[in-house]
């Protein structure tokens, strides 16, 4: 039916055109790739060269680990290519993206339960999703990782640029972040790749005073990781101090009252990333009973009880110096005792420079894994402290021997951790 008035009709015989015919053709889609590279900085464009550059590295290394540690003596066939990869947490990902949460009515009351309902959704159903078209489990893994962590440490680059007064400290802050200790996480059938690929986004969105963005971001980092709320609660904060502070430059001021109202009208995005646990705590809740299910997994699974800070690191320190573990989990423990101390000295550099949001969200991180039986995981979960890299990276411009110093030191571990991971010991 023709849209043009009575007087406007063509001619009798000649058809309208329909609007699509007059619509720009189609644009190849390489050319819609070098456009979006185009879009890219200088300085975003090393990032990604440099990121590629250790995805190569890791792959050699897994390459060698296959054929010079198997998991048997004098075995003459190594194991797949993608074997090294599929270890630890990332089986338990594939199983609750293969199966479900409770297969066949299976669940805690199950003898020989995993506990798999300790992790959340968010990464097992993007697996799901991406293996519907590439058809290995593990391989899926891996290219959800490598995608997220592009966007992670271009994002981290653009934060880090946000507060270094050089592009050099965007590249530099991902130079530390890639060679940091538990890197070999980033690339593997995790969740920090894809957590730091909402988070960091949601943070440089919010430090922007895009509050909408940063508050679905923040939702979908919340799918992906309980860290997502303590995320949530920094950005919380920065708005709360962001609005304060408009209201503030601006009081007696017509203009400046109606801008900061308009900014307060914003803030029921800062209750949107509570939805997202929310929901999985209802979907535990209708099929244990159990409104804190999550949590209680790991308790059973993990020892993640509740204790004291002080007995948390007495408990840590037999573990680490007691002679009660095989040298193995001895070496592990020291690692979560030095990178306890990190965060505690990160915390304290926040707090001194009045940092209060990325302090509140190291702090509620440490809080968590500083209140179990022993510490556990903490050396992985320097992965999402960003303002630990950008710290490092404004050292590093002022000392300019600190990041041979740090590179010298940090090389060899992150290859020895990577190495530990990809033949099937304890890491991270």
């Amino acid at each position: 039916m023709s849209t043009l008035s009575p007087g406007l009709r063509p001619p009798a015989g000649r058809p309208v055109p329909p609007e699509s015919r007059t619509a720009a053709p189609a644009e190849p889609r390489a050319g819609r790739f070098r456009r979006a590279a185009a879009r890219l900085a200088p300085a975003d464009r090393t990032v990604l060269w440099f990121y590629l550059l250790t995805r190569i590295t890791l792959g050699i290394t897994a390459h060698f680990a296959r054929w010079l540690f198997p998991a048997q003596s004098g075995t003459r066939e190594a194991v797949s290519v993608l074997a090294p990869f599929q270890r630890w947490d990332a089986n338990h990902y594939l199983h609750i993206a293969r199966d479900g949460y409770f297969p066949a009515g299976s669940g805690p009351w199950t003898s020989g339960w995993d506990n798999r309902e300790a992790f959340f959704p968010g990464y097992p159903f993007l697996l799901r999703a991406v293996h519907t078209v590439v058809p290995d489990w593990t391989a899926a893994g891996l290219l959800i990782s490598f995608v997220a962590g592009a966007v992670a440490v271009l994002a981290l680059s653009r934060i880090a640029r946000t507060y270094l007064p050089k592009d050099e400290g965007g590249r530099r802050t991902a130079v530390l972040f890639l060679l940091s200790p538990c890197a070999v996480f980033l690339a593997v059938g995790y969740t920090e790749a894809l957590f730091l690929a909402f988070a960091l986004p949601a943070w440089l969105a919010a430090v922007r005073h895009r509050w909408a963005s940063a508050a679905v971001l923040t939702a979908l980092a919340t799918t992906v990781r309980v860290s997502g709320l303590f995320l949530a609660a920094a950005i919380a904060l920065l708005f709360v101090l962001t609005a304060r502070d408009e209201q503030g430059d601006e009081q007696g001021d017509e203009q400046g009252d109606e801008q900061g109202r308009r900014v307060w009208r914003s803030a029921g995005w800062t209750l949107l990333p509570a939805l997202p646990p929310a929901a999985y705590s209802w979907y535990l809740h209708a099929h244990t009973g159990d409104w804190m299910a999550w949590k209680h997994a790991q308790e059973r699974g993990w020892y993640r009880t509740f204790h004291t800070p002080w007995e948390a690191w007495e408990n840590t320190w037999n573990g680490a110096f007691g002679h009660t573990q095989t040298t193995g989990y001895a070496l592990m423990f020291q690692a979560e005792l030095l990178a306890m101390l990190v965060g505690l000295a990160l915390v304290a550099v926040l707090l001194y420079r009045r940092r209060w949001p990325e302090a509140l969200y190291v702090a509620l991180s440490l809080w968590a894994l500083g209140t179990s039986y022993w510490y556990t995981s903490i050396p992985r979960a320097t992965l999402l402290w960003w303002p630990l890299w950008i710290g490092l990276a404004a050292l590093s411009l002022r000392w300019p021997w600190f990041r041979t110093a740090y590179l010298s030191v940090a090389a060899p571990v992150t290859t020895l951790v990577a190495l530990t991971f990809l033949t099937g010991r304890w890491a991270g």
